[in-house]
């Protein structure tokens, strides 16, 4: 339980989630105003951690509905086993029949069936996708809606349905209201605009790249057999190849992954050559590739040796040095005929670029 603001950091930093208070305090209210939270940024910052985080703090269970094009309220809802209701006709084959023994027509056969219909449009038979094991749990949950900038906007107006009064409506059933809300987090990767419908009914939280003293003591935390100096170097370095205008820009994530993979290579200090051996466990694309290999004597600069960063409000921003200038191809080839125009008309008896006769 969320008690104060004080009192989520350290629950959430009890479970190796390390926050400031503007999270904190967003995770506390939507606990108390039972308001689903909207959390957009970069992909592997720690969106989708946070709400493992706060399962963990709270002692709930995590039900997550993870998004993707072409998601519809079938996988989100529930579904029918057909499959066992086929196999449950079959076996009871014989007591069908002597149900529909004496039944005079077709009219009389169907209002029978009718009374029985129930049978296998029960709860034996419901199999619950996420949205609705979360509202039909006895038990409180956090609900993790997961990069639902993936899915189509039809499914996002469905969402806004269920979440507005928690309660879902099986036609076969009946409807069925939650009897605890549940703790819901929405993140989002921004690879498209939310509603305004929907950010409107959440908490909305953005989460960024954290600063330099903040990233350290995440690496302190999930690494802490990362030797200090080479901790540094990591922050340095990382914090440079996101000042470049890279496609993937490495995330928290990955910069634990490559912490992690020097700690195997028993490594006490970057190297310029031990930067290039790992930097594919940073860089995702060619093209960022490229213009990394052509920064790289500016972020190597960021391996001398260097004392822990102080906390600060304000922290000074990195400009790599300027790119090499593309050439213009229009002037390469204004110059290309210039160049032509003066060799055909060097050569005695022309004129005019023409040859004479």
């Amino acid at each position: 339980m969320f008690a104060s603001i004080e009192q989520t950091v350290a629950q959430l930093r009890d479970q190796q989630y390390l926050c400031d208070r503007k999270l904190a305090t967003v995770a506390f209210l939507a606990l108390h105003m039972r308001k689903p939270i909207l959390i957009e940024g970069p992909a592997g910052v720690g969106k989708t951690e946070l709400a493992k985080a706060v399962a963990a703090a709270l002692d709930r269970q995590l039900i997550r509905l993870q998004c993707y094009g072409g998601l519809d309220e079938a996988h989100a809802l529930y579904e029918w086993e057909y499959g066992k209701q086929l196999l449950y006709t079959q076996i009871l084959r014989d007591k069908i029949s002597r149900l529909f023994e004496g039944v005079g027509d077709l009219h009389e056969a169907v209002e029978q069936l009718h009374l029985h219909e129930d049978v296998f449009f029960s709860e034996h038979f419901i199999v619950r996708r996420p949205i609705f094991q979360a509202i039909s749990s006895p038990d409180p949950v956090v609900l993790l809606i997961d990069e639902l900038d993936r899915a189509e906007e039809q499914f996002e107006a469905f969402l806004l349905e269920v979440l507005s009064d928690f309660q879902v409506t099986v036609p076969e059933i009946g409807t069925v209201k939650a009897t605890t809300i549940p703790y819901v987090i929405i993140t989002s990767n921004n690879t498209r605009d939310l509603s305004d419908a929907l950010k409107r009914r959440c908490l909305h939280l953005f989460i960024g790249y954290p600063n330099e003293q903040r990233e350290l003591d995440i690496l302190r935390m999930k690494v802490p057999a990362l030797q200090e100096t080479l901790a540094t170097q990591v922050v340095a370095v990382i914090r440079r190849l996101r000042a470049l205008e890279l496609r993937k820009a490495p995330s928290i994530s990955e910069t634990l992954d490559w912490a992690r993979a020097l700690v195997l290579l028993n490594a006490d200090a970057l190297t310029p050559t031990l930067l290039e051996e790992t930097l594919h466990l940073l860089i995702k694309y060619e093209r960022d590739t490229q213009q990394v290999n052509e920064r790289l004597p500016w972020i190597v600069e960021s391996l001398q040796s260097r004392s822990p960063p102080e906390a600060s409000a304000a922290e000074t921003l990195l400009h790599p040095p300027a790119r090499p200038a593309e050439p213009d191809v229009n002037y390469l080839e204004q110059r290309r005929q210039e160049h032509t125009a003066r060799y055909f008309t060097s050569y005695r008896g022309r004129t005019d670029g023409r040859t004479g006769g």
